[in-house]
């Protein structure tokens, strides 16, 4: 028995050490991986998680000795490359976790070992402009660019040519770029009496995102409106840069820095009054409630924020049984298939979005809870796109059992994505793809906001 297994101590960890110069010496990194993929190939409960690990079985099983030291190190970069840090091993499987002494933490690995790669700059152009998520929507934001954008990315010529020129492959449906921003067309009401509620304050902050922001303003909209309806006052952060996820998942750890350096004043201001701010990306959620702290350990108002961020959905729930949401829908959703996305699962919250929407009369949820694959700019990629299909498969074929009214998630990406599985993969279905908050301003029975 394992000390996780038959210890009540909870599974924990440690901050990221990445100002330390040897975090990117090559021989202690590789001294690491070759450690824990040791441990990794003993146990194999992650094996069905995603590519990352039956990679690193491949490369073990089909070497000399059949075992890690058989594998030639550089391969190891192989195992680096398939993981997307969606932190599912850490958090619901590996049995190995701190406070256990072998002290496994294969996120954690991984992104050590992106940060070196990216030190070394050994990362595509395509990777760097794919994860500058503000300089993109800026741009693409202008609405004769956004149209043109929106076009070419319709176009299969054009699409051709994106594959070539950066690597983005030709078959994955692209979100498409808003001509108005989020944060431009946003009226949030601030005029109604703050009721605090015995676990949330009675007051919220809109860290509105990148992706919402710039692709999909209208589930900000939702929000705006759900929050409203329920006599919410509301504000939007003054200053928001995007949260610096997809930087970490490049390795690019001294521009997580620069990101959070712009983020974090705004939103401690607005913690230390008392708002509750709402994120509702789930990757943005979790980089403010858990990436961030471990890499910023001992920063007070990294941590400030971190206590005062909350999924939308979370803080829903926890009103709701203040006694303080509202409950009076006029619509019934009828049957939706809702996926429950990796990083909203690591969050630790439960499954609350599931809760939220079971309030409503006459709604039957059938939740998915597994990796649909896309994750951030990963499935996106000419050399990844298979993979992420591969992996999303199990997913597109549950979703679409339940002969459902509505598909959903959390996160917007994952949602396109499952829906173009299930298309590609030969499957009718009339049910409309919505995000979660959407399917609840509806209940509401409150009007779209353009």
């Amino acid at each position: 028995m394992t000390k996780r297994e038959g210890s009540l101590e909870a599974p924990t960890r440690h901050a990221v050490a990445w100002r330390d110069p040897g975090f990117y010496d090559d021989a202690a990194l590789m001294g690491e991986m070759e450690r824990v993929f040791d441990i990794c190939h003993g146990c194999r409960r992650c094996v069905n998680l995603c590519t990352t690990f039956p990679t690193l079985f491949d490369l073990v099983d089909e070497s000399k000795t059949g075992e890690v030291d058989g594998v030639a190190r550089q391969d190891y970069w192989k195992v680096v490359d398939q993981c997307y840090l969606c932190d599912i091993c850490f958090m619901t499987k590996c049995p190995y976790v701190p406070p256990h002494e072998w002290n496994v933490d294969f996120p954690h690995l991984m992104l050590r070992a992106k940060a070196v790669k990216f030190r070394k700059g050994e990362v595509r152009f395509r990777d760097r402009l794919l994860t500058s998520t503000d300089a993109l929507g800026k741009l693409s934001a202008i609405p004769v660019v956004a149209q043109t954008v929106n076009a070419a990315n319709r176009n299969a010529a054009a699409r051709g040519v994106l594959q070539s020129v950066l690597g983005v492959d030709k078959r994955r449906e692209l979100p498409p770029y808003a001509p108005a921003k989020f944060r431009s067309r946003a009226r949030v009401a601030g005029r109604w009496p703050v009721r605090d509620g015995e676990r949330t304050p009675g007051k919220v902050a809109i860290f509105s995102t990148c992706y919402i922001n710039y692709n999909e303003p209208g589930i900000g909209h939702d929000l705006v409106a759900i929050l409203n309806h329920n006599e919410i006052p509301a504000v939007l952060a003054r200053q928001e840069s995007c949260c610096g996820m997809p930087k970490l998942e490049l390795g690019d750890l001294e521009g997580v820095e620069r990101l959070k350096q712009r983020n974090i004043p705004a939103l401690v201001e607005l913690a230390r009054q008392g708002y509750a701010i709402l994120a509702p990306v789930p990757s943005c959620a979790l980089m403010f409630k858990q990436e961030l702290p471990l890499l910023f350990a001992g920063d007070a108002d990294v941590a400030t924020v971190a206590e005062a961020m909350f999924d939308p959905f979370e803080y829903f729930m926890l009103r709701n049984r203040d006694g303080l949401l509202k409950t009076d829908f006029k619509r019934p959703l009828g049957k939706v298939s809702y996926h429950i996305p990796c990083h909203g699962r690591v969050q630790n919250v439960g499954q609350k979005t599931r809760e939220t929407l079971q309030l409503v009369p006459d709604t039957q949820v059938t939740t998915v809870e597994r990796c649909a694959g896309h994750d951030g700019t990963w499935g996106v990629k000419e050399e990844y796109f298979d993979m992420s299909m591969k992996i999303g498969r199990p997913v597109f074929r549950q979703m679409a059992q339940a002969e459902p009214d509505f598909i959903s998630s959390d996160c917007p990406i994952a949602g396109r994505h499952i829906q173009q599985g299930i298309r590609d993969g030969g499957t009718t279905l009339a049910a409309e793809k919505a995000h979660p908050l959407t399917l609840l301003r509806m209940a509401y029975g409150l009007e779209e906001t353009s």
